[in-house]
């Protein structure tokens, strides 16, 4: 079993999803797209609609906010193509699932503790679908895209917690690159590889 990896930043409505989705469609075979957002609003519901609508019914959507390795690790071998969109939208899953362990245990080491936990367990998960040896994963080849946006461009945000999610995010990126076999930065709809 092996993969490969191709992770694609930009910043909001860039146009990173679509690229993906060309770049995927390249690629024959079935098609599983996690998404990482959550239905919480009627106009999210909204925009989660339109986006299963454009990608039709070649694609096998799973939603998942949170258990995102173990959704990659059980997709893997089924399908020839992977899409996550998007990991800051995973990380802030995670961030508010968390927040209710700052007010049992009065400190942030366990919260950050939890949250840098379910960063690790992903990027390990994408060294080990790289890793063909491993006898643990099923056997196949796919191609996995994954889709972020780069927060780190503008200013220092205000808040305490927007500067942790800014600074968390941009440690998921740096990793998720570090493992990845492509890196595509994308701006006003033009990608630009960069690794």
């Amino acid at each position: 079993m092996s993969a490969k990896i191709t992770f694609v930043i930009g910043g909001a409505r860039s146009g990173k999803s679509s690229f993906v989705l060309n770049k995927a469609a390249e690629t024959r075979g079935p098609r599983a797209y996690i998404a990482t957002g959550e239905a919480l609003d009627a106009e999210m519901q909204d925009r989660i609609q339109q986006h299963r609508e454009d990608r039709g019914t070649e694609w096998v959507t799973c939603e998942e906010p949170v258990r995102l390795a173990e959704t990659v690790l059980n997709s893997h071998g089924k399908y020839t193509v992977i899409v996550i969109d998007c990991l800051t939208l995973w990380l802030s899953n995670i961030m508010t699932r968390t927040q209710n362990t700052d007010q049992r245990t009065k400190t942030t080491d366990s919260r950050q503790e939890m949250i840098y936990e379910n960063m690790n367990e992903f990027v390990h998960t994408l060294n080990q679908m790289k890793n063909s040896s491993d006898s643990s994963l099923k056997s196949g080849f796919c191609n996995l895209y994954i889709v972020s946006n780069e927060v780190g461009m503008g200013i220092v945000p205000e808040n305490p917690l927007a500067r942790e999610f800014r600074d968390l995010a941009g440690f998921l990126n740096q990793k998720v690159a570090e493992a990845a076999d492509e890196v595509y930065m994308v701006a006003a709809g033009i990608p630009v590889k960069i690794k």
